[in-house]
């Protein structure tokens, strides 16, 4: 049983501004100063025979805009002028956003709910300790790596865990490792640095709701497994 935490278009012409420029701005203003074609054309950083890199962002644009909630890849390779490193590039960098700015505002309900917000961090070599910051709905404010340590083993202290969270205002956290190793049940240091931090938490006002250890295809809850008591909301 699931735990429950409780609570036909032109391209527009870039207005005088030559494609180069499109790099200075961003080291000037930063990205969110680009229309979103801005930004395809410093990703592709070239065009093609025929085709400037202008109008080649303009038609990625078109697939992206009509594209559903994964990139079509495919449709992308069928485009003229895009070879395949213009097509990884652009995969490469959507997918780099969603892994580590696209999960502000997720609603945490469940565990299943914090995996896919962590599961890139499975594939490393080392133990990498994350806390995730949520506010009074339990949707995310940030997530972060707090240490990463040996290939089976990091040293984390609850001062750690909660000064980010502090400054974040969270209401709550859930914390989170990954096993190198594959083997996902915790070990008696991570029991023991469970119950640490959930000490710290009912100090501070800031309840921790869980403990996920996790690999490439599995994650292992404390609260599923009754090792954490599920916190009931206000």
């Amino acid at each position: 049983m699931e735990s429950r935490y409780v609570l036909e278009k032109k391209p527009v012409p870039m207005k005088g501004r030559s494609e180069l420029d499109v790099r200075e701005r961003i080291l000037r203003d930063g990205p969110r100063s680009l229309a979103d074609r801005e930004l395809l054309v410093a990703v592709l950083g070239s065009g093609c025979a025929g085709k400037s890199v202008t109008a080649l962002a303009h038609d990625v644009l078109g697939i992206i805009d009509r594209g559903k909630s994964e990139l079509e890849i495919d449709r992308l390779k069928e485009m003229s002028g895009m070879g395949d490193a213009k097509v990884c590039a652009i995969a490469a960098a959507i997918e780099l956003g969603r892994r580590f700015y696209a999960i502000r505002d997720k609603r945490i309900a469940m565990p299943k709910d914090v995996f896919p917000l962590i599961a890139h961090f499975a594939d490393r070599k080392q133990e990498h300790f994350l806390c995730v910051s949520l506010n009074g709905a339990h949707e995310v404010i940030s997530i972060r790596q707090i240490t990463s340590g040996l290939v089976n083993k990091t040293v984390v202290h609850p001062r750690e865990i909660f000064a980010d969270s502090i400054t974040d205002r969270a209401c709550a956290v859930v914390v989170a490792h990954n096993h190198p190793s594959g083997n996902i049940e915790p070990s008696r240091e991570d029991i023991d640095i469970t119950k640490r931090l959930g000490q710290a938490g009912e100090v501070l006002g800031i309840p921790l709701l869980d403990h996920l250890v996790f690999c490439q295809s599995a994650f292992y809850s404390f609260v599923e497994h009754g090792l954490i008591s599920p916190v009931s909301g206000e």
